[in-house]
């Protein structure tokens, strides 16, 4: 296998992840929809991390301290302060407003990513990554449809936390390299836990059963996509791989739709299609060039 077809593999595998990570994101997201009326954020975001951090304790019971043994310690710490930032911002945005607006408000972190991967980890930009960031800019724009009102705190929140994220994504790929995605999952939880008990303690009120109930799904589909996400960042460069989180614009467009009948106009379809386009785009192989002939 020569090593332009082992690197398209690796991209192809990183993107198939990084897709089914938004998936699992977006399911997240949905029941955060069902229940942030009933719970504050700060709960919310505190269980969540709480109850992954219960996920992961079957596995460092099977792999012991062994498992979790790190020379990154500040980056851990850092990533999560920076990640449960930017969780509690996402979380708000997915309670407050559509579905795929809030998803896509989410996905202007690729437009950060690559900055912050250039300086910080002097990772390069193709040509073909940059035109599929702005095809995926301007598919955001059409869907947003800025004309139809104006920006209100929800949405400087949701945009904030974008830019939070793409730093914590970035985070994840400067430690790929000498951590595994399990440990750097149960570090995120383990630390997530601790930093948001605190807000989470000054609004406390104790979930119900039901309640619980969709909190440890909540818990379940973010500890997947963590996982996912940080296995996926493992094959190639942030860069590379911020266009394919717009998958989950697509995700949230349709089941906005389906389950709570959030109607889609011709400007959502149209920036949908060129948001899928992006990512195409980047999965492209680049053709050799032709010899000349004597």
């Amino acid at each position: 296998m020569t090593n332009s077809t082992a690197t398209d593999n690796a991209i192809y595998k990183g993107a198939l992840l990084i897709l089914l990570a938004e998936l699992f994101l977006v399911f997240s997201g949905m029941v955060i929809k069902q229940i942030s009326g009933e719970l504050p954020t700060e709960i919310i975001v505190f269980m969540r991390n709480l109850f992954g951090l219960m996920l992961l304790i079957p596995w460092l019971l099977r792999n012991g301290r062994k498992a979790i043994r790190t020379q990154l310690i500040r980056f851990h710490i850092m990533r999560a302060a920076v990640g449960v930032t930017a969780m509690s911002c996402l979380y708000y945005s997915w309670g407050h407003l559509p579905l795929a607006q809030a998803a896509l408000l989410k996905q202007t972190a690729p437009f950060f990513m690559p900055l912050i991967a250039l300086y910080w980890l002097g990772e390069s930009i193709s040509g073909r990554a940059k035109l599929a960031i702005l095809v995926g800019f301007i598919g955001v724009y059409f869907v947003l449809n800025p004309h139809e009102g104006s920006l209100n705190v929800v949405v400087i929140i949701a945009v904030l936390g974008a830019m939070l994220g793409a730093l914590a994504k970035v985070t994840i790929r400067r430690m790929v390299g000498t951590e595994s995605p399990q440990r750097i999952v149960f570090y995120f939880a383990l630390f997530s836990a601790t930093l948001s008990a605190i807000p989470a303690l000054l609004v406390w009120q104790t979930p119900t059963t039901i309640q619980l109930g969709w909190l440890i799904l909540l818990a379940s589909t973010s500890t997947v996509a963590q996982l996912l996400l940080s296995k996926g960042y493992s094959y190639a460069p942030a860069g590379q791989l911020g266009p394919f989180t717009y998958g989950s614009v697509v995700f949230a467009a349709l089941f906005g739709w389906w389950i709570w009948e959030e109607s889609l106009g011709w400007n959502t379809w149209l920036g949908m299609m060129l948001i899928t386009l992006a990512g195409l785009m980047a999965m492209l192989k680049k053709q050799p060039a032709k010899a000349k002939k004597n």
